[in-house]
């Protein structure tokens, strides 16, 4: 098969031990290495409320992380448009923009991407106006707001530079029409939604509309991956996904587990079937494993780009999983 592009999702995973500051300090690295070995992007997640993931200001990370590496696109995976007035993240993306031209990407999804609580405390908007947000975010950064639309007069600057490309996030295959139609850019979470995206990517090309950012479609296939030199220490590192699964289940936002921790612990089982159920969406194994399931996942999908994210405990194991 051709190769196909690799990128990276870069949650921030906070671990046991340690802090989210330091989690925050260690972005670069992560960036610099992927930077460094060719991979096309690097996203940021926006979750809030978590004391286990740190990127809750994803435009923060992407112009700290842009201004630290040279060549790889920097991008949010993904501003939850829901969380926010659309000038705002016109005004955020257009200074990035103008900042590191050509090497910003705007992903967007719908989700609040926290706890009804916290949402509540964001002020979030109603879901279901997404598309009303997204028409609104990209008229203002245009400049086409229709002459009786309220905002028709606000300029967004900087003024001389437009949107990055803008890709659409999903997790269940309910956005892929609305992306494609929109002439956008399409990214799937297989890395947490069981859901197929087979399915979702074929109705994202079969609706695609070309548009001047995407003249043909390109979609992203998210991948969750522990890479190591042996099966046996791979699958020890990837305990600590069974644990912190187990552990979201039951509402907790904790510190990533320790392979450690994870294994010392005594799961009933129903979590027994929760943890190997949630292993099914995972790639686990050495290098030629894992790029095998890759390569398979991408002949499946018709991906365009694999996404990766390794949610490790250890930072040098973290980055060593990336390298290989």
């Amino acid at each position: 098969m051709a190769a196909v592009p690799l990128s990276i999702l870069d949650l921030a995973p906070v671990p046991s031990g340690a802090g989210a500051s330091e989690t925050l300090q260690r972005v670069t690295d992560l960036a610099r290495l992927g930077d460094r070995l060719g991979y096309a992007r690097i996203w940021f997640a926006e979750h809030h409320g978590m004391p286990g993931i740190a990127s809750a200001a994803p435009e923060v990370l992407i112009a700290h992380v842009a201004a630290a590496t040279e060549r790889i696109r920097v991008g949010a995976g993904g501003v939850m448009l829901p969380n926010h007035v659309p000038l705002q993240v016109a005004e955020r993306f257009h200074t990035l923009e103008a900042l590191y031209p050509d090497r910003i990407d705007l992903g967007i999804g719908r989700a609040p991407g926290t706890d009804p609580l916290t949402s509540r405390a964001l002020r979030a908007f109603d879901a279901s106006r997404f598309p009303q947000q997204l028409a609104e975010l990209r008229g203002l950064s245009a400049g086409t707001l229709p002459v009786d639309h309220p905002f028709h007069a606000v300029k967004v600057v900087p003024d001389d530079v437009a949107l990055p490309p803008i890709w659409i996030l999903g997790s269940s295959g309910a956005s892929a029409r609305f992306a494609g139609q929109e002439g956008l850019g399409y990214a799937f979470a297989t890395h947490f939604s069981p859901a197929p995206a087979a399915p979702a990517l074929a109705t994202y090309r079969t609706h695609f509309e070309p548009s001047e950012r995407f003249p043909k479609p390109h979609a992203i296939l998210a991948v969750s991956a522990v890479v190591a030199e042996t099966q046996e220490h791979a699958e020890h590192l990837a305990a600590t996904l069974d644990l912190a699964r187990v552990r979201l289940d039951r509402g907790e936002h904790a510190p990533l587990p320790s392979p450690e921790e994870a294994l010392a612990y005594d799961y009933a089982p129903h979590e027994q079937a929760l943890v190997r159920k949630y292993r099914k969406l995972q790639i686990i194994g050495t290098p030629e494993a894992v790029r095998a399931a890759i390569e398979a996942r991408v002949d499946e999908t018709g991906a365009d780009e694999v996404m990766v994210t390794s949610l490790i405990h250890d930072h040098a194991e973290r980055l060593r999983a990336y390298e290989l």
